[in-house]
């Protein structure tokens, strides 16, 4: 008979309009040890104001040294459901398009050798798999990889390249997010499953700036579609919009980050040499604006979440590069920024990191791409990239400008 933990303090988690992992757990907890256990362990932290989990070092299945985050509780006699509380990362679909039947089969199996609990998704992409014992990995990556699915990234190696649902869903994307995610997914298996960086590295892709991945934000290198035609508008819908009570100059001229577009009250203009392409006008007016022209996709370099010297944005290094398959050009351009990375970073270093530390210059060189106003992290204000005169003379002599 399992005990019954009492729960005042995560109860307090159950109230509010919000859904709450609380209850899950304790819905759980019926008929899973590991749940129940996990319950009462975490009221305890709560109360103690303290944490009992421990890494007891690496833990995984044959073959792999990524995709298992081996956990450990340090109380393992007073909640041996907990003892070992392995997560299991699943390499999700690009987009995150999953049937019911598909669901219902991760279901099926987490209920078989694990505490059932979940989480989708963790922010690297994964579908996260909650708590189970050493002695069942083998035989749940057997079962799941049997059926198709694949362990996700974990530790110091790529992880789970992720995207947007691109043109499955989305009229705005300029690029097929989900291919390139599913061909980078296979171009580097290898660095995926067997962890030989000097720490994480992640790929995200959203079709268009609007970057409903945050990839900008999160990611090492971010794959953002865009084009390089003008805005097409539509003067009739630009007036629908101002007659339902938008006030155009307001919530589009003003908020231009490039002050390219104007409003009379009865024609807009934009002028597209300065368009950086951020998506926002159009996002506001999709009847009445629409990009045109050749499609492809900029590359940034360098975001990271606030560990070693504080939270990084990426920053431009391809303005534009094509992006059809076979994708030759822009797997020979990742596979040379890993190469830089690896080949400088300390043990713990993301590239956003390294980049500040060595400097843009021996970056760009390394990996053949040519200085441009775009890698400016801080226009106008604090460009920290030095270039040298030599560096225009070989641009001009190429006919690149």
């Amino acid at each position: 008979m399992k005990k019954k933990y009492e729960t005042p303090l995560l109860d307090e988690l159950e109230k509010g309009p919000w859904p709450s992992f609380v209850t899950e757990m304790k819905k759980d907890a019926q008929k899973s040890d590991i749940a129940n256990d996990g319950l009462g362990q975490l009221e305890k932290s709560f109360r103690t104001k303290r944490g009992y989990w421990k890494h007891g070092g690496i833990v995984g299945v044959l073959g792999y040294g990524g995709g298992v985050i081996g956990r450990y509780s340090s109380l393992p006699e007073e909640f041996p459901g907990v003892a070992h509380n392995h997560t299991v990362r699943i390499n999700q679909p690009s987009g995150w398009f999953y049937t019911t039947k598909a669901l219902r089969e991760i279901c099926d199996i987490w209920d078989k050798y694990g505490s059932g609990l979940t989480n989708l998704h963790g922010s690297t992409g994964d579908l996260v798999l909650l708590g189970t014992r050493t002695e069942n990995l083998e035989a749940i990556f057997a079962e799941y990889s049997s059926r198709g699915w694949d362990l996700g990234g974990s530790g110091s190696a790529m992880r789970t390249p992720s995207c947007c649902v691109g043109p499955a869903r989305c009229e705005w994307a300029n690029i097929d997010t989900l291919d390139i995610t599913y061909v980078l997914t296979q171009e580097f298996q290898d660095e995926l499953h067997r962890p030989a960086f000097p720490y994480k590295f992640k790929i995200k892709t959203a079709g268009c700036a609007v970057d409903c991945v945050a990839a900008i934000a999160r990611a090492d290198l971010s794959i953002i579609g865009t084009w390089k035609g003008r805005i097409q508008i539509d003067q009739n819908e630009v007036q629908n919009y101002a007659k339902k009570g938008m006030n155009i100059n307001a919530e589009i001229v003003n908020m231009c980050p490039t002050q390219c577009i104007s409003y009379d009250g009865k024609t807009l203009k934009i002028d597209d040499v300065e368009c950086s392409r951020c998506m926002h006008c159009i996002a506001k007016m999709t009847k009445a604006l629409r990009p045109t022209g050749e499609k492809g996709a900029t590359i940034l370099v360098g975001s990271k979440a606030p560990i070693v010297v504080g939270s990084l944005l990426s920053w431009v290094i391809v303005p534009f590069i094509k992006a059809e398959p076979p994708y030759t050009e822009l797997k020979a351009l990742i596979h040379k920024i890993i190469e830089w990375w690896d080949e400088n970073a300390k043990p713990r270093e993301r590239i956003g990191e390294v980049i500040e530390i060595k400097g843009m210059r021996s970056f760009l060189e390394y990996i053949g791409v040519p200085p441009h106003p775009s890698q400016v992290k801080f226009p106008r204000k604090d460009p920290f990239i030095f270039f040298k005169d030599e560096d225009f003379e070989k641009v001009y002599k190429k006919g690149k400008y």
